[in-house]
């Protein structure tokens, strides 16, 4: 997010885990974050809620990235976990590398930045219309658990 024009990440940037995640896809999601290729792209590859792995593909994954980190020596991963599971198997393993991180813009910013980039250009029947100023996403939420979200 240093500029405005900045695009969002692409889909094969990030890896969204659940407990469901298979060792294959860490696998595949590594191989691209340390292999370099060709095209010399900069890419930043962020594992989200990397916590919820299971501890068998924890485990896999962490023998991965040791046995490919040999390629690459550039590469750009970001880990990000609930702070409230730290202590689930990959998070420790990359304890080392541990940063916490503060937003360096302000919040205002950061959701100007987002509305850019989530809206949809030429308003339709789409979901789109429900969300104020045309945005494609939005967040539903509640302070009562139950009412109907």
């Amino acid at each position: 997010m240093n500029s405005p024009e900045q695009p969002l990440p692409t889909f094969d940037e990030v890896l969204l885990c659940t407990p469901q995640t298979s060792a294959e896809q860490v696998g595949l999601f590594l191989r691209r974050c340390l292999i370099p290729c060709r095209g010399g792209e900069e890419k930043i590859y962020t594992m989200l809620y990397a916590d919820e792995l299971s501890y068998d593909v924890s485990c896999r994954a962490e023998e991965l990235f040791q046995h490919l980190q040999c390629y690459s020596s550039s590469y750009r991963l970001v880990i990000l976990c609930n702070c409230e599971r730290d202590n689930s198997y990959l998070p420790s393993a990359f304890s080392h590398y541990k940063v916490h991180m503060i937003p360096q813009r302000p919040r205002a910013e950061i959701q100007q930045y987002l509305q850019r980039h989530f809206r949809v250009a030429q308003p339709s029947n789409s979901a789109a219309s429900v969300f104020k100023e045309h945005v494609c996403v939005g967040i539903v939420s509640s302070k009562r658990a139950g009412m109907g979200k």
